[in-house]
Parts: C-alpha cells; sequence; structure tokens
C-alpha cells in the first residue's frame, strides 16, 4: 500500500484541502454501523427504474452503441429534453446549441460554476440548502454569501435580494434551488416574477437546480427561467423524476452564448456521457411520464401521513409543497442541537436523520427526513421515534 510522500502531503489544491467531505455522508457513515439502524437520510428515490427506460439501455449495448457521443449528448436526447422542457414547463431550447448533458446534476453545477465564475467572485446561496452549491464555491475560488432565509419561511424573498444586492456588489452569480433540499419548500409564480424583476437590473447569473421539478405537490411546477431565460442557467436530470440515480443523466440548459462556454469545461472534465445511460433517459423524457406520476402520487401519500403521525407526536416541521424530505423542528429539550438529537436518536431510538445544520445557516435546530423510503419503514421509523421521544 503506497503512503504518499510526507512533503507532499500539503502541495495539493489548498482550497479543496480546506473543504470538509459531504456532511451527509460523513454523518449516514458515522451511522451506519449502528446495529438496527434505520436510516432516513440519503435522497435516492426507492422505485425501481421503469422497464421502459431500463429495456432502452439494454437495446443500446446488445446494439452496441459503445462508442464516443457527442460532448454534449446525444442528439436523440438533447432533442428529448428539449420536448420535456417545452412540454412540462413551456419552456423553449435549441436542442444542439443550448443543452448539455451531463454526468448527473452534480456535474452540471460544477461545470457552471467553474464556467461563470473568478477567483474572489461572490455567489449568493440562500440557506438552508444542499451543502454541494458552496463546496463547489469554494473549490473555484469564489466567496460564498450565504442567505439565512429561516425569518421569510425560508425563501428568498425579492426584498431581502435587492438588499444582498446593495450590500455585495461583487455578486456574480445567484443560486435558486427548488423544490428545495432540505426544507421541500418552492416558489410560486408571483415570487418568481418578483425576484426576476429584480435580477433583470443586474449583471448577474443565475444558477437555478430543479431536479425535483417533477415533485411539487401543491402547485404545477414554474421555471425561473420562464421570467429570466437570458440570464438563467437551467439544471435538472432524471435521477429524482424517474428514479434513475445510478444513471448519471443531469442535463444544463441556457443562452447558446454561455452554454458553449460551459461545454469546454465539461469537455475537459467528462469528455462524453454514458451511452447506454443517455439512450434510457431519451426514453424517460419521451414517454416516462406516467411512471413518474405514480411515484410522485406515493411520495404525496408519504408526505401526508408523516405530517399526520409528526401531528399526533407534537413535533413541528415546515409543510414540505415538493421534493420528498421533511424539514423537522427538533424537541424543545434539545434547544437547537440537532446534531446531539439526531445522534442521540441514531443510538438510541435506531432512526437516522440528518442534522439541519449541515444545511447552513437557518438549519440549525431541525433534522432532515427523506420520506423517499416504503410506507413500511416510514412507520416503523414513526414507531421508533416516538418511543424515542417517550424515554428522552
Amino acid at each position: 500500500m503506497p503512503k504518499l510522500k510526507a512533503s507532499l502531503s500539503k502541495k495539493t489544491n489548498e482550497k479543496l484541502l480546506a473543504i470538509r467531505p459531504s456532511a451527509i455522508r460523513a454523518f449516514d457513515e458515522q451511522v451506519s454501523n449502528i446495529p438496527d439502524i434505520l436510516k432516513l437520510t440519503l435522497g435516492e428515490p426507492d422505485f425501481d427504474v421503469p422497464e421502459i427506460i431500463k429495456n432502452a439501455a439494454i437495446t443500446s449495448i446488445k446494439e452496441n452503441d459503445s462508442h464516443y457521443a457527442a460532448s454534449r449528448g446525444t442528439t436523440a436526447l438533447r432533442n428529448a429534453i428539449k420536448a420535456f422542457l417545452q412540454r412540462k414547463y413551456h419552456l423553449t431550447y435549441d436542442a444542439l446549441n443550448e443543452i448539455i448533458v451531463t454526468i448527473g446534476a452534480t456535474e452540471a453545477l460544477a461545470a457552471t460554476i467553474a464556467t461563470t465564475i473568478n477567483p474572489g467572485d461572490e455567489v449568493l446561496i440562500p440557506t438552508p440548502t444542499f451543502p454541494l452549491y458552496e463546496a463547489i464555491v469554494k473549490t473555484y475560488g469564489g466567496i460564498p454569501v450565504l442567505v439565512n432565509t429561516a425569518t421569510d419561511n425560508f425563501i428568498l424573498t425579492a426584498n431581502r435580494l435587492a438588499q444582498e444586492l446593495a450590500k455585495h456588489p461583487q455578486i456574480k452569480l445567484v443560486v435558486l434551488n427548488f423544490p428545495s433540499n432540505p426544507t421541500g419548500v418552492t416558489y410560486t409564480e408571483p415570487q418568481l416574477s418578483e425576484i426576476s424583476s429584480v435580477l433583470k437590473e443586474k449583471d448577474v447569473f443565475v444558477l437555478t437546480d430543479e431536479i425535483y421539478s417533477e415533485l411539487t405537490y401543491d402547485h404545477k411546477h414554474t421555471s425561473i427561467a420562464k421570467y429570466l431565460p437570458n440570464q438563467t442557467i437551467l439544471i435538472n436530470g432524471a435521477s429524482k423524476a424517474f428514479a434513475m440515480t445510478g444513471y448519471r443523466i443531469g442535463l444544463i440548459a441556457g443562452p447558446a452564448e454561455l452554454i458553449t462556454e460551459i461545454t469546454k469545461m465539461h469537455q475537459f472534465t467528462i469528455t462524453t456521457p454514458v451511452n447506454s445511460s443517455m439512450a434510457a433517459a431519451t426514453t424517460a423524457f419521451l414517454a416516462g411520464d406516467i411512471d413518474s406520476e405514480k411515484m410522485k402520487q406515493s411520495y404525496l401519500q408519504r408526505r401526508n401521513y408523516l405530517m399526520e403521525a409528526l401531528d399526533n407526536l407534537g413535533l413541528s416541521y415546515l409543510l414540505p409543497k415538493g421534493a420528498f424530505y421533511l424539514f423537522i423542528k427538533i424537541p424543545a429539550n434539545y434547544q437547537t442541537d440537532d446534531f446531539k438529537f439526531a445522534l442521540d436518536l441514531a443510538k438510541k431510538g435506531h432512526v437516522a436523520l440528518v442534522p439541519g445544520s449541515v444545511f447552513g445557516p437557518g438549519g440549525e435546530g431541525f433534522v432532515r427526513l427523506s420520506y423517499a423510503a416504503s410506507q413500511k419503514k416510514l412507520e416503523e421509523a414513526i414507531k421508533r421515534i416516538e418511543k424515542f421521544i417517550l424515554n428522552n
């Protein structure tokens, strides 16, 4: 087993050295060895990929679709994405020049942030939110401006946005994620219109991560790209809507001039996505609506079950209008120490939830529960949580 030469141990990327590994994964690993642990930690759909989608991947392999595809993705998949975005969100993009297929939404985020910021540029990130945004910004030398939205019902209001842009004139990029991981909160059309009115007056890019767009419960999802197409880089993918996390298919859509630049970073990083995955995703975006809707209805039933159960336990939470997470306020006797509560629940109650603090300012005093799990598993989790609370 080779051991790194001691004198080289601190000579890697200084910015990366200062960043800790994923706190969500770290906590998940920390509690995974607890006997009989029931984990509701990761955002991993528990459904199987629909047969029609799997068959498309199998056909691709059997037909020896094994050579390099175009870096931006196959024409068939980009046309399918174009049709999907038009059908679902009334967005119009040119398949050849305004869409890139990526290795999941994660690569889409990295390529976009790397392209749009220079070292020292500021990036506005509303929190609590997925920690990856801040980590990527720091990796590329950007300065995260974390905006705690807890006092505004966990959304970035137009007024707050205007205030932050005035305080930080060096902001180059604004990051949005809705429906939100971890809160499940999303934006209405009037709220997006108001935010867009503020952003139109500023020379800033808008990175909008809408990977949970097909899992919106109380109203149809609207993309901010509808209001701000000439500044917006839209990120989405197949992972959550079609339970295709392992296929690693994401997408970027935006103005052609910007897509051309993002493509360079995309090419230098991964060259091209995987052919069989792209074949599967082509079918998903063209013919996966019915299966996706069935999954959403299952998530909705689980959400409603959990909300009633938590009400009966006297635990408060944010009303999730999308995604598959519940952001739950921890019991008062723990004050805001969500790490202690999460560890106690894991060790004594054998249920693992993610501490809210890992999602940034505003997450303190909460835990995130992922209901991308079977009804049976959720019912068992509630029994264990109830027993834990009664004994603590």
